[in-house]
């Protein structure tokens, strides 16, 4: 038998036989290797989708710088309008406790009412501002509040407020 195989392998015949069962067996042991899962991060895939998430991010950064911003200056502009009010009632109670003086009433305790009698009558309440004076002017010339509003650039509101707190001419 053992001479039999040594003719069987050394047949020149037989040689073809012998390289494509070698070939087969390679192929059956390598091709688990071969049959790999491919990465679904690959390096091209890698590189584009950070490239993506940096972008994103950039983004959602200028958004958020964006917000603040905003945040600050609505922040400003009510902070603005909430000490441009309290001057406003602060007026409003001086006059109060003015005409309440001037009418012979007793005057009521109030922290922001501190004006004497004789200055009071004496001396006009003053303008509180350039605006204001600009507001009575044009008001003076027959123009409506929301007209006033549209020309100055201010809320019709706070323009309405200014004229209401207006004191009549003597």
């Amino acid at each position: 038998m053992h001479l039999l195989l040594q003719t069987t392998l050394t047949d020149e015949r037989n040689l073809p036989l012998i390289g494509m069962g070698a070939l087969a067996l390679a192929y059956v042991v390598l091709r688990p290797m071969m049959r790999r899962k491919r990465d679904p991060l690959e390096r091209n895939v890698v590189q584009a989708s950070m490239a993506q998430q940096r972008a994103v991010e950039r983004q959602m950064q200028n958004l958020l710088v964006d917000l603040t911003e905003m945040a600050r200056q609505i922040s400003g502009q009510l902070d603005t309008r909430a000490a441009r009010l309290q001057a406003l009632l602060d007026q409003a109670d001086e006059r109060i406790a003015q005409l309440r003086q001037l009418s012979g009433a007793a005057p009521v305790d109030s922290p922001q009412a501190s004006t004497t009698p004789e200055t009071s009558a004496s001396a006009p309440v003053s303008i509180a501002s350039p605006m204001h004076a600009e507001v009575y002017a044009l008001a003076d010339e027959g123009r409506g509040a929301k007209e006033i509003a549209a020309r100055l650039n201010r809320p019709s509101g706070e323009i309405e407020l200014i004229l209401a707190l207006r004191t009549p001419k003597a």
